[in-house]
């Protein structure tokens, strides 16, 4: 690969990078073809994308600092073969399927990753797996901030029932006065 292929291929890495909500990085040794394919299939559902990094193209793409020194410290510790899967919509499913797939494969283990531009270990990997999707995490908000109207129009609606409750204990009081 000459100089100009290098630059261009850094130039489209350092946009994957600039656009992914979570990179997550992982050890793919030992593999098979068959079971990369089927995790590139699984992560096309979850929004994001699987490429093997070319460690030497990678450090070049982080080279101006532009992404922050935890980045580019993480790109400077990275050896070997590595896989990296570039997550532009929910960080959490993301993390989900990739977490999922590495208890599934011995052959695959996390690495250090990226969470913007900030450095997360592999057990911070593994707790962003754990989170609720995004739109649970919507729904739970959206009960909580509906709650307090909730409870305010059950205690407005608790005094008429009272009242009702009252006359009609005093109605059938005076229908059967003996009792």
């Amino acid at each position: 690969m000459n100089r100009t292929d290098k630059a261009e291929l850094a130039s489209e890495l350092k946009q994957k990078f600039t656009k992914a909500q979570v990179t997550i990085f992982a050890d793919y040794k030992g593999l098979s073809a068959t079971q990369a394919d089927n995790l590139r299939k699984v992560m096309r559902g979850a929004n994001a994308e699987v490429r093997v990094l070319k460690n030497n193209v990678a450090r070049l793409a982080m080279k101006d600092g532009s992404f922050g020194d935890e980045a580019k410290a993480l790109l400077e510790d990275t050896v070997g073969p590595t896989l990296v899967a570039f997550a532009y919509g929910d960080p959490a499913s993301a993390a989900k399927v990739i977490h999922k797939f590495a208890q599934d494969n011995e052959a695959f283990t996390l690495k250090d990753s990226l969470m913007g531009k900030k450095r997360i270990d592999a057990s911070g990997v593994e707790e962003l797996a754990k989170l609720p999707s995004k739109e649970v995490m919507m729904a739970m908000l959206l009960g909580t901030m509906n709650a307090p109207i909730t409870n305010f129009v059950g205690v407005l609606a608790a005094v008429p029932r009272s009242l009702v409750t009252v006359l009609a204990a005093i109605e059938k009081k005076k229908e059967n006065p003996q009792a």
